[in-house]
């Protein structure tokens, strides 16, 4: 049983090598649905050209995703197998992650609960 579960973590840790520089974010307190608007924009860019998309973007997530971005090419760097100018977001995903519950008093001494929603967000850069 031991070799069985030695062969699977052997495979996983080659899965992981084998994939392109890799950014997570967990817990952005910026619901899913949000989010997923600005990474839409930027799935399947250049780098560069999405570092520009979300540089001038009016969205709150905008920001966020640009410092994970740049984490990610960051990450590419250090690896030094890949030409930095020919980085594109090969895969973009947004996750729900935990929500927050909070309380509002209403009338009549009742409550209504807030959700306040997070979430992970992770890129995978690839070279062209």
């Amino acid at each position: 049983m031991a070799t069985k579960e030695r062969e699977k973590a052997k495979a996983r840790k080659e899965a992981r090598a084998a994939r392109g520089p890799v950014a997570n974010l967990r817990h952005l307190r910026i619901s899913a649905r949000k989010v997923r608007l600005v990474v839409d924009t930027i799935r399947g860019e250049d780098v560069e050209k999405a570092l520009n998309l979300l540089a001038f973007s009016p969205k709150s997530a905008a920001r966020p995703l640009a410092k994970l971005l740049q984490s990610a090419v960051a990450n590419a760097e250090v690896k030094g197998d890949y030409d930095l100018d020919k980085l594109y977001v090969k895969l973009a995903t947004v996750d729900e992650g935990s929500t927050w519950r909070r309380w509002r008093p209403r009338a009549q001494g009742r409550a209504t609960r807030i959700r306040k929603r997070t979430s992970h967000i992770c890129f995978e850069l690839a070279q062209r």
